[in-house]
């Protein structure tokens, strides 16, 4: 096992200290794993060979009380935040999941056995023999993981239960991945995924090294590892206790253990020591306020587009009701964000996912109340719904709170431009949407040919050609006019939001305009509304439709925008 240690690559994200400022455009460095010297020992103690079974782990991990130290501050990857935090983080880029899992295969089925967060992390830090064979380290790119999985294990039926995991053991990821990876030299895709369990690997070897929770006399200063306190300091020997007791598995010691550490460490230069956000930040961790918002998004969304197509009152109730509700989630999870991180959170792409689709929402709202028509509340919903699904559920990146990119703190003026364009983008969404309803309104009754009250009950009204009723041409006169007011205000907001960054460009690089692929594909965004306003004053017979088609054309080339430019074209808006 020691030599298992010995060969395992260490992890070190970025150059510079963890506490140190980033300079130019980009997100500040990740730092995974601190840096805090030879000098510093796990204070948990060196680990002995597992004794445990699964059964006897799980036993105890149900009878121990980890709440005490939840809300504990830890300082790690540029800033304060609690050891809950630490935890989901850790595990979710060890395991690649939120919980960690093993399967229990002592009895006549393999019963899978959850574990917190926490637990796991302590764990791993205390007691890491256990996990050596055990399915620990998170593999991705399925074919790697089936090669490392062929060459570890003969039997079919074990190494179909272990690929179905999507994980290896450390032992497996320490000598078969660098095997597997010389048998497929210049394949990018297989040493993206041997990085990634570089990286996973790392944090499972070395993340007691991140238990910088000691809080240092001045704010100016940097925090201190507990490793870094004298031995005899009443943490080190609470930590020392709960070590030993954690091994014996004496939950009850390990309890009493748990319980001093947590009250011991908030009393060391306790002036510092962070006090308010720690609650907001447990909050914001349990309340998962994204998630329960897209899902009353889409009771909104529903209830919305029934009450447009059947006009039932208690539906249209239901609608806005939930609608109010879902903002209220998905703006409590914003302002949490924003309070936790101390900055506006719109410097990555899963917060401006989040800051887009609640802008677009209270616009929708705000316009559905002024022109009393449900159908903007019902593609605020949608919008809602659609981009906070993305956004939670995909994978995106910047779900963890990260420091501020230091090229979004350099000017008020820089906040404004970002704040206006995402507005836009998520107007421009807003009015995808209900181009969208036109588009199904349209080609449904064309192509479906039912009764006025059939089309009104399914939500889709005809076409406004010769002999269609007054009924429906009226509600395709509403969609189109709905679909050019959100769209005039994402040509304008656009416009401004781009003119707001070559005034900053110009402050900052001295040039207003310098063709970086980020400024001209949102040129190229506004050149097409720009097109869609000019159609209005054309004589083509179904303006409508045209106009409905171009906005899906707009929506493509604004995510060509949002998304494509930032992965795919290298430029100055690396940060964007």
């Amino acid at each position: 096992m020691n030599r298992m240690f010995a060969l395992i690559p260490f992890l070190f994200a970025a150059a510079a200290l963890a506490q140190s400022a980033p300079e130019g455009n980009a997100h500040p460095a990740t730092q995974i794993i601190a840096e805090v010297g030879e000098d510093v020992q796990n204070p948990f103690g060196q680990p002995i060979p597992a004794s445990m079974t699964i059964a006897e782990k799980k036993a105890f991990a149900d009878a121990l009380d980890l709440s005490p130290l939840a809300d504990l501050a830890v300082f790690h990857n540029g800033r304060v935040k609690i050891f809950e935090t630490l935890a989901a983080e850790s595990v979710l880029m060890m395991t690649g999941r939120h919980k960690h899992f093993d399967l229990d295969r002592s009895g006549d089925k393999v019963v899978k056995v959850s574990f917190d967060p926490m637990f796991t992390l302590l764990d791993v830090m205390i007691d890491p023999s256990y996990y050596v064979d055990r399915p620990t380290i998170g593999v991705s790119y399925l074919p790697l993981r089936q090669q490392i999985l062929q060459r570890a294990i003969e039997d079919s039926r074990l190494r179909e239960g272990w690929l179905k995991t999507g994980m290896i053991s450390p032992r497996m990821a320490d000598q078969l991945v660098m095997p597997v990876l010389d048998a497929h030299q210049g394949e990018d895709q297989y040493r993206r995924a041997a990085m990634q369990v570089d990286r996973s690997l790392g944090i499972f070897v070395n993340s007691w090294k991140n238990l910088e929770m000691v809080a240092p006399e001045s704010k100016d200063k940097p925090w201190l590892h507990i490793g870094h306190l004298p031995g005899d300091h009443p943490a080190r020997l609470a930590a020392m206790t709960l070590a030993n007791a954690w091994r014996a598995g004496d939950a009850e010691k390990a309890n009493g253990a748990i319980r001093e550490l947590a009250a011991v460490l908030p009393t060391i230069n306790a002036e510092v020591y962070p006090k308010g956000r720690r609650s907001l930040e447990s909050f914001y961790n349990n309340a998962n306020a994204f998630e329960y918002g897209y899902w009353v998004y889409l009771v909104s969304l529903v209830s919305l587009i029934l009450a447009f197509g059947t006009g039932r009152k208690w539906l249209v109730a239901i609608g806005v009701g939930t609608l109010v509700i879902a903002m209220a989630l998905h703006g409590l999870g914003f302002g949490l964000r924003w309070a936790i991180a101390e900055r506006f959170p719109i410097q990555n792409q899963f917060e401006s996912m989040t800051g887009v689709s609640l802008f677009a929402a209270i616009v929708g709202f705000v316009v559905m109340v002024l022109k009393k028509q449900w159908l903007y509340g019902a593609a605020a919903a949608a919008t809602g719904f659609l981009v906070l699904i993305t956004a939670t559920q995909t994978g995106i990146p910047g779900q963890h709170i990260e420091r501020e990119a230091a090229i979004l703190n350099t000017s008020v003026l820089l906040k404004y431009h970002v704040t206006t364009v995402l507005t836009s983008y998520g107007l421009i969404a807003l009015g995808f949407i209900i181009s969208l309803f036109y588009l199904a309104t349209h080609y449904g009754a064309k192509y479906f040919g039912r009764s006025e009250a059939e089309l009104v009950a399914a939500g889709a009204l005809g076409t406004g050609e010769t002999g269609v009723s007054l009924g429906t041409q009226r509600t395709l006169k509403d969609l189109d006019t709905a679909t050019m007011t959100i769209l005039q205000l994402a040509f304008w907001t656009l416009g401004v939001g781009i003119l707001l960054g070559a005034w900053w460009a110009d402050h900052s690089w001295g040039r207003w305009w310098a063709f970086d692929p980020k400024e001209t594909w949102a040129l190229v965004t506004w050149i097409v509304y720009l097109i869609v306003i000019h159609v209005r004053f054309t004589n083509l017979k179904d303006r409508g439709l045209t106009t409905a088609w171009l906005s899906v054309a707009g929506f493509v080339v604004m995510l060509w925008t949002y998304f494509g430019v930032n992965l795919l074209l290298p430029g100055l808006h690396a940060y964007a």
